[in-house]
């Protein structure tokens, strides 16, 4: 008896010692589990907190560079020097140097450095990846248009055009020679717009004619450009018409008569 009851508090001794391990196990095992989640939520927190301070960044980033206007304005015979990618200066003498931003909708034209060829009659319509690649190379001439910090025109300039602080395109022959020695003549055609003052009318054979606009350019119109086709008495006066309307009807497209004197329009009259 005496042992069989030793044997039993051997056995109860343990199996009370097993309950206790096994009650300090699950204690430690709760514990390092809460240790080790209040671990993870923190670097969770930290994380999240991070991230949401990044996109608050490029929200308040992407908020100011929407309210802040950038600069319009025309700036002739500049200097354009890459930047980074889509964004360049240009240079203008007497002014600032001038940041700009390209779209996809910005019109590229080139007379052999961004593209086309140099001895060509009508400037070549150039993509913004030219335009990168060739400013990447040198500084290239230009004329640059501007509205809100994004230019919507980069026209390359001729070599017969460059230089001269404040010239403008129309006060010189984009054919590669100087004023007073362009084409002279009357041509029937289509009207196309090609860049600020740059033309080309083209004749029935499809020969393309360039010319340039001045102040006393004469612009009448019969409906086309302007005004009606009963404009005038006998609907023979027409409407005398403002650059800016010849060049939203150019950039469309109409028949007219062109009368040109050394590369330069004196009259445009709509095909009425």
């Amino acid at each position: 008896m005496n042992r069989h009851l030793r044997k039993a508090v051997l056995v109860a001794a343990a199996v009370t010692a097993g309950l206790v391990m096994t009650a300090c196990q699950n204690g430690s095992g709760d514990a390092s589990s809460g240790e080790s989640g209040a671990g993870a939520a923190a670097v969770a927190d930290k994380a999240s907190g991070g991230k949401k301070s990044k996109e608050s960044k490029e929200s308040k980033e992407s908020t100011e560079s929407k309210e802040s206007g950038g600069v319009s304005g025309s700036f002739k015979n500049g200097t354009v020097t890459y930047l980074a990618p889509y964004k360049y200066i240009v240079s203008v003498q007497g002014k600032d140097d001038q940041q700009f931003l390209v779209a996809e909708d910005t019109e590229v034209y080139g007379v052999g450095t961004i593209c086309g060829e140099a001895g060509a009659k009508v400037d070549a319509p150039c993509t913004t990846d030219q335009l990168e690649a060739a400013v990447k190379k040198a500084t290239v001439s230009a004329d640059v248009e501007m509205t809100n910090g994004v230019a919507t025109l980069v026209s390359e300039r001729r070599a017969a055009q460059q230089g001269g602080a404040g010239s403008d395109a129309r006060d010189t022959v984009v054919e590669g020679v100087d004023k007073g020695k362009g084409v002279s003549g009357t041509w029937f055609g289509n009207v196309s717009y090609l860049a600020p003052g740059k033309y080309t009318v083209s004749d029935l054979k499809g020969v393309e004619q360039q010319f340039l606009l001045a102040e006393d350019t004469e612009i009448w119109g019969y409906g086309d450009i302007c005004g009606d086709s009963n404009t005038g008495e006998g609907g023979q006066g027409g409407t005398e018409c403002t650059e800016a309307e010849l060049e939203a009807a150019a950039k469309k497209g109409f028949g007219a008569e062109v009368v040109v004197s050394n590369g330069i329009a004196t009259t445009i009259r709509d095909d009425h």
